[in-house]
């Protein structure tokens, strides 16, 4: 294997031979998780003091919706009220031109709406190259941009003011500029145009290690199996035959667990088994965690996701899950169902939203775009980021319940871990 080998001990220098072993009895037909597996359930299974990774943003959201607001007593910013403006409202359209265009502020104006100079622009809201001449007061469009809930309670547009994202005086700034967009527009061709641009297809052959550097995650993982920890004890240990014995487990997780009283996920699961059969920590969004978690959905591929429902506390984390779905989060004020159900299959700028179905079943996956392997949970975690909303730590029962809540939707799609995304 050469520079891969050397690689894989890079990932796994630090291990002092550790490894992890799994119950010897582990079902699919049940859906909840069997009271027999050895889990350590006293400790969180993240490291802790959990922290924000340190390139992504670092600002303070805490002021925000969060998935967990029910458990805390967090009060998100209400509804803007009508706010009074002059008539007509005068600013400096120059600098209006330049605030619809900052990605800084939530990813600019460009990035739901088409208008003149807009690069890639999205077509989640309406075309924008002519909004001066709809004839809306500028009380109307100063306070559909300071808050549009305040005309549409379902609104996806975020409510810029409200949440402090623009002053009033950029705002005033903003709409002197949309008063000056009166003229035909039109995009240059056909991928500027969003009604027009080619959805993107995933060709590329994600189980090749020269295509998806995530297989080196899944080299780790097959790696660690066999490794011995502290007690002596590896994977292979009570799972001699892990292609067979793992053939269809992974498609079953998440399961709830009594003890814990939340559902646990396959990443969580490494983490609190290990610790408990070997006294070896691997906590999750590790490499090792990851690279176990990549092994063992890898041994399922192929197979159909089948979440089992049937048990009352399955379906109650199912509900919460679908419940969480619609949550508004953050300061821009999203909801999951806001890019994945209403904005599915349209763009924002020059990034596709996909709808659910296909969504999990190719994690953990590479992500080009940062050079990094993401298990769901930091998925999940990276979406409340980028919407401005503080993240929770990785296993806490909100994803859990999320997690559950994509795994039914998507059931009968076959695994094809690791997965090689933007």
């Amino acid at each position: 294997m050469g520079h891969q080998s050397q690689f894989i001990r890079y990932f796994i220098q630090t291990l002092s031979g550790a490894s992890l072993l799994f119950a010897a009895q582990l079902t699919v037909s049940a859906a909840p998780m069997s009271g027999d597996v050895p889990l350590e359930i006293e400790q969180p299974a993240y490291q802790t003091p959990w922290k924000r990774y340190g390139n992504w943003p670092q600002e303070d959201w805490s002021q925000f919706n969060t998935l967990d607001k029910p458990r805390t007593s967090i009060q998100a910013p209400p509804v803007g009220k009508m706010q009074p403006v002059p008539n007509p409202i005068v600013g400096d359209a120059e600098n209006g031109k330049k605030l619809v265009a900052d990605r800084s502020r939530g990813g600019s104006c460009y990035a739901c709406h088409a208008m003149p100079g807009a690069s890639l622009p999205g077509n989640v809201g309406p075309e924008f190259f002519n909004v001066g001449s709809w004839g809306r007061s500028d009380e109307h469009l100063y306070n559909y941009i300071y808050d549009p809930r305040a005309f549409n309670p379902g609104t996806v547009m975020p409510p810029w003011g409200a949440h402090g994202v623009f002053t009033q005086q950029e705002i005033f700034d903003i709409v002197t500029y949309l008063k000056t967009l009166t003229g035909k527009g039109g995009y240059p061709d056909s991928m500027e145009n969003p009604f027009t641009r080619p959805e993107p297809v995933e060709d590329r052959d994600n189980l090749d290690l020269f295509e998806n550097p995530g297989m080196l995650g899944q080299e780790l993982g097959e790696q660690l199996y066999s490794v011995a920890g502290p007690n002596g004890q590896s994977c292979a240990s009570c799972h001699e035959k892990p292609a067979q014995l793992f053939k269809t487990w992974a498609t079953s997780m998440p399961r709830f667990e009594a003890r814990l009283n939340k559902m646990l996920g396959i990443e969580e699961f490494i983490t609190r088994h290990a610790r408990a059969t070997m006294d070896i920590d691997y906590p999750m969004q590790s490499k090792q965690n990851t690279g176990l978690s990549i092994y063992l959905r890898h041994l399922a591929n192929g197979q159909a996701i089948a979440m089992d429902t049937s048990d009352p506390n399955t379906q109650a984390a199912l509900a919460r899950g679908e419940a969480l779905s619609v949550v508004k989060l953050g300061q821009l004020n999203f909801a999951c169902i806001d890019c994945h159900d209403f904005g599915a299959k349209r763009w924002i700028r020059g990034q596709y939203l996909s709808g659910v179905e296909g969504m999990i079943a190719h994690f953990p996956t590479y992500r080009t775009s940062r050079t990094e392997i993401w298990d769901i949970r930091k998925r999940l975690q990276w979406c409340g980021v980028a919407i401005r909303a503080n993240e929770l730590p990785p296993d806490a029962p909100e994803y859990g319940d999320i997690e559950l809540f994509l795994n039914v939707k998507n059931n009968g799609k076959t695994f094809s871990v690791p997965g090689i995304r933007h």
